[in-house]
């Protein structure tokens, strides 16, 4: 498998630490908290037959540089500085793709610059707070798994672990958001790791509380394809119902076979999908109207 190019890019704002990989229309990908290496990323891999996709570590996370103030860890500062690395890379547009707390980027991103986007792709995000008011999330104290979950978050932020047990944890805390665990080696076998940012993650819990962009979701005016297990455990497919009813031009997809992680769970499907739905904006921009 063909490793990705790795380039710190000096923005207007800050510095990043990027990686690219593949051919095509430009895609940026990210995730909140996570933090990116040359191996990549599992979903970043879904789009690189198609697009040539930007991999984006942000403020506190890998090579990038660290936030002056802690507001800047928030998700609208976050998306200034996607803008920042957009305009760096010399692209007048762009998609954007986000898994989890990425897809709840994603739709910020739209919300306040569809103008700068082609389209985005939210997989197993939520437009609000998506814990309290939902038993089927694992992040809800009725969840059975919940204690098992947050055991294996907050061991997970210790700067002192080993790889393999930082390894070991992660793949317990994975396979609880699995259709089928039986199945977690069989589905990631590429050697992909990533690490996760405790500055990042931390600040996100505090935001997450007050998050709620339900209302704007009309503001977003560019094509947008939502993905979603019917499993899912950590934003459940409620939230992805109540994005695809929120924002004008949606189309919904709902993986009957996955948890949070379609993508691989049904990897040939949600390949399908996705290129369905750039065939399908490709021909709307050709012909200048809706299908």
């Amino acid at each position: 498998m063909k490793g990705w190019e790795r380039k710190l890019l000096h923005t207007s704002r800050a510095v990043f630490e990027i990686f690219m990989k593949g051919e095509g229309d430009p895609l940026c990908v990210t995730h909140h908290y996570s933090e990116f290496n040359g191996t990549g990323d599992y979903f970043a891999e879904a789009f690189t037959g198609t697009n040539q996709v930007f991999l984006i570590n942000l403020r506190e996370a890998g090579g990038s540089d660290k936030a002056n103030a802690s507001y800047q860890l928030s998700m609208l500062e976050t998306i200034y500085d996607l803008e920042a690395v957009r305009e760096a890379l010399g692209f007048r547009h762009w998609g954007f793709a986000g898994h989890s707390t990425g897809g709840m980027l994603g739709i910020v991103y739209g919300i306040h610059f569809s103008k700068n986007l082609d389209f985005t792709v939210i997989v197993g995000g939520a437009a609000r707070e998506y814990m309290t008011f939902s038993k089927d999330c694992i992040y809800n104290e009725a969840h059975p798994e919940f204690s098992k979950m947050q055991d294996l978050i907050e061991a997970l932020k210790q700067p002192d672990l080993s790889l393999d047990k930082r390894k070991e944890l992660s793949v317990e805390r994975t396979k609880l958001s699995l259709h089928q665990p039986e199945k977690y080696h069989v589905l990631f076998s590429l050697g992909i790791h990533k690490g996760m940012s405790a500055a990042r993650m931390n600040f996100f819990i505090r935001e997450l509380q007050v998050f709620d962009v339900t209302r704007k979701l009309e503001f977003i005016s560019v094509p947008t394809l939502i993905m979603c297990g019917r499993f899912d455990v950590q934003c459940p497919l409620k939230y992805s119902i109540e994005m695809a009813e929120g924002i004008p031009d949606s189309r919904l997809v709902i993986f009957e076979g996955s948890n949070h992680y379609p993508f691989l769970e049904e990897a040939d499907r949600f390949r399908d999908e996705y290129e369905l739905f750039l065939n399908e904006k490709n021909r709307r921009s050709t012909y200048g109207f809706n299908l």
